[in-house]
């Protein structure tokens, strides 16, 4: 399976915006018009106390505060008097209310946010209702934040669902591929092993007969590697400068003669890694393979290696045609090869084995068109 349809991906990210857009837009007009109904039913109640012109001051106040209390369930409200004195309140945090200074701070706030509703009684004196949003109300308000957050969640794990449906068919092909690749090579292996002992019975070349055995011996290592491919495999305490010395001696046998091989690096010392060695062999012959093709069998292969405390760094540079910046990821995917010939998995299976099984990184250091590419190879001590 290819990569996820990008045309999925703006899908998903236009459904989620619209989403988004439409709910904080209609939230918003939810919030205003239950805002203005709010202050309806505060200036109500005090057109209410109003119309008990019959009754005395003290009388009016008091049932104005009755239908405050009694009738507002939900509004915060605080009464005084002209001179902000407090005469009544309701619909406040009842921990709260008597603390120190509590309802001289939420005065001050319903201030700030709303305009009093004043009530105007006789003989000159007034009253006003300061008042805030009810809590629903205050809470409406944050709901298209709230929801957007869910549409994210929802876009990335639909989004988390197709890769992770497409990292698992790819490993089907990858696991089935190799498995029957294993088992396809274990009958022709078999058979040359028959033929080599009958080489050696007949006193044929011995260094012919010897140079043919490594080859099969080869072809039994790589049906190894094949056969390992969707199993863990089992990572041993390796010394990887010989590995590597050995990897660049099989390949300068079997590659032109105008390649050169430069290893910056001390053969006789040892850094010992967690290491896979089968596979790992693979993921140096694919690089210096590509590498080789890039300079078309002629030119220079360096391999160069430095550590710290944690890790290990391997960098194989050539002096091929480089790669375009834009691809630096590309080569890594499968099917992807500027050859002709070819299935383009090589870079594939390397960047697998490199960091699925072994827990390192891979990457094209640098490129340059014409002159070259670095590949590097992070392992973990």
């Amino acid at each position: 399976m290819g990569k996820i349809n990008p045309n999925i991906k703006l899908v998903l990210f236009i459904i989620a915006l619209l989403i988004a857009s439409s709910s904080l837009i209609y939230t918003n007009y939810i919030v205003k018009k239950l805002s203005i109904e709010e202050r309806k039913k505060i200036e109500l109640w005090a057109e209410a106390s109003k119309e008990f012109k019959q009754i005395d001051l003290d009388q009016k106040l008091s049932l104005t505060v009755f239908k405050i209390i009694h009738e507002n369930k939900t509004i915060p409200v605080i009464l005084t008097d002209a001179d902000d004195v407090i005469i009544d309140f309701a619909n406040m945090d009842s921990s709260k209310v008597l603390k120190k200074g509590y309802l001289e701070r939420q005065l001050q706030v319903m201030k700030t946010n709303k305009e009093p509703i004043e009530i105007d009684y006789y003989h000159g004196q007034k009253n006003f209702i300061y008042y805030q949003d009810s809590f629903l109300l205050r809470q409406l308000v944050y709901y298209p934040y709230i929801q957007l957050g869910i549409v994210l969640l929802f876009v990335l794990a639909a989004f988390f669902a197709f890769r992770t449906s497409q990292k698992a068919d790819e490993n089907q092909v990858w696991v089935g591929m190799s498995k029957e690749t294993a088992h396809q090579l274990g009958t022709p292996i078999s058979s040359l092993l028959a033929w080599i002992e009958l080489l050696k019975i007949k006193g044929e070349d011995e260094e012919l007969v010897n140079e043919v055995s490594k080859d099969v011996s080869r072809l039994e290592t790589i049906t190894e590697r094949f056969s390992k491919i969707g199993s863990k495999p089992v990572l041993k305490d390796t010394n990887i400068i010989g590995v590597l010395t050995s990897s660049i001696e099989y390949l300068k046998r079997r590659t032109s003669s105008k390649i050169d091989y430069i290893q910056n690096f001390d053969t006789e010392n040892s850094i010992i890694i967690p290491l896979n060695v089968a596979l790992f062999e693979w993921v140096i012959e694919n690089i210096c393979k590509n590498a080789i093709d890039a300079m078309i069998n002629k030119g220079t292969m360096n391999i160069t290696v430095t550590e710290n405390t944690k890790n290990i760094y391997i960098d194989l540079s050539d002096t091929g045609k480089g790669i375009p910046k834009r691809k630096f990821r590309t080569v890594f995917r499968p099917g992807y090869t500027s050859k002709k010939r070819g299935w383009g998995l090589g870079l594939s299976l390397a960047k697998r084995i490199v960091e699925i099984y072994h827990k390192g990184k891979i990457f094209v250091k640098s490129s340059e068109i014409g002159k070259g590419t670095i590949f590097r190879i992070i392992l973990n001590k």
